[in-house]
């Protein structure tokens, strides 16, 4: 028998896809694999149809995405988001045939039969994208904080639909309800941990997210362009606050390890554990991030997928969450 998931609509959706829907996902696994390495190295770690799911919104993402970071005119920027944002009110509504000719479409209309996965987290994802095309700049962290629960915390939570959590009793299930929390605040820490490796690309792009107020704090109000600090600032000062900004937030969003199963749980860790030793490196040598893109060799995300599919993080955290109980 094939196993079923319950979907938005509480009607069981067997896991059985037709020839389409299966050529579609091979699309959306293909996006995945081409654009989104460390992405795809996590989800490698899924059964195949969470797997399929977890494609189906990155390939829906990166879209998105695609239209905030091209080359096309703001105006017609904004037209494109608002057509993608009537696409996913059609796959809402369960208006897209198997057929259609828009395989992320088909693929994604699929994966929210099988899994209820909260499709109003990729209008959040578009409302972030819309912020980037209309230049916003962040005075504060909150103000930051509030374009990263878009465009990052929308999609640990639109995550959490697919992984489900673990049956749990006691204190644990009093914890699970927090899943979707902790979900949104593994994203933050994930996000932040990009806007710091990117500092230099974005500026070239005309963005700067970090924090007015912390790039006054430390001297680095102009743009990073060039593969040094500007004269005078401290930039290593700027890169070890953030970075410790970013490690609260990881502290807090890996209680979410948990309350996932196990191949959830390790897919969850691969992909922030490699976020994570990013997080290592730049705070090693902050200057580093201004010469090009900080990356992991594949033998060290290796290592951090065996440490993750082994539960060890996962029992580190909980053991951690017990003491702090106690």
């Amino acid at each position: 028998m094939s196993p079923t998931v319950e979907g938005p609509a509480h009607t069981s959706v067997p896991y059985a896809p037709s020839a389409p829907v299966l050529a579609a996902y091979s699309y959306c696994e293909a996006v995945t694999g081409a654009q989104a390495r460390n992405f795809a190295y996590g989800i490698r770690l899924l059964p195949v149809d969470k797997r399929q799911a977890m494609s189906a919104l990155y390939a829906f993402s990166r879209r998105v995405d695609d239209i905030g970071d091209g080359t096309l005119a703001p105006e017609v920027k904004l037209a494109r988001l608002e057509e993608t944002r009537t696409l996913l009110g059609r796959i809402r509504a369960e208006e897209i045939d198997e057929d259609d000719t828009d395989p992320v479409a088909v693929a994604l209309a699929h994966a929210a039969r099988r899994f209820p996965i909260p499709l109003g987290g990729l209008d959040e994802l578009i409302d972030g994208v819309l912020m980037d095309v209309r230049g916003e700049t962040y005075e504060t962290w909150d103000d930051l904080k509030a374009y990263c629960r878009c465009v990052a915390g929308a999609i640990g939570r639109l995550s959490l639909g697919v992984f489900g959590t673990a049956p749990a009793t006691g204190p644990a299930a009093a914890g699970a309800a927090r899943a979707a929390e902790y979900a949104d605040t593994l994203g933050l820490a994930l996000q932040l941990t990009n806007i710091l490796r990117d500092v230099r690309e974005d500026a070239a792009n005309g963005r700067t997210y970090l924090p007015a107020e912390d790039l006054a704090k430390f001297g680095c109000t102009d743009a990073f362009r060039h593969d040094r600090a500007p004269a005078g600032a401290d930039f290593a000062g700027l890169v070890h606050h953030e970075v410790r900004r970013a490690r609260a937030l990881f502290a807090e969003g890996y209680r979410l390890l948990p309350m996932l199963d196990r191949r959830s749980g390790a897919c969850v860790a691969a992909m922030a554990g490699i976020y994570r030793r990013l997080l290592d490196r730049i705070e090693r040598e902050p200057e580093a991030v201004l010469r090009g893109r900080v990356s992991l060799p594949p033998h060290e995300k290796a290592y951090v997928a065996v440490r993750g599919l082994s539960g060890l993080d996962a029992r580190t955290i909980s053991r951690q969450s017990n003491r702090r109980r106690a």
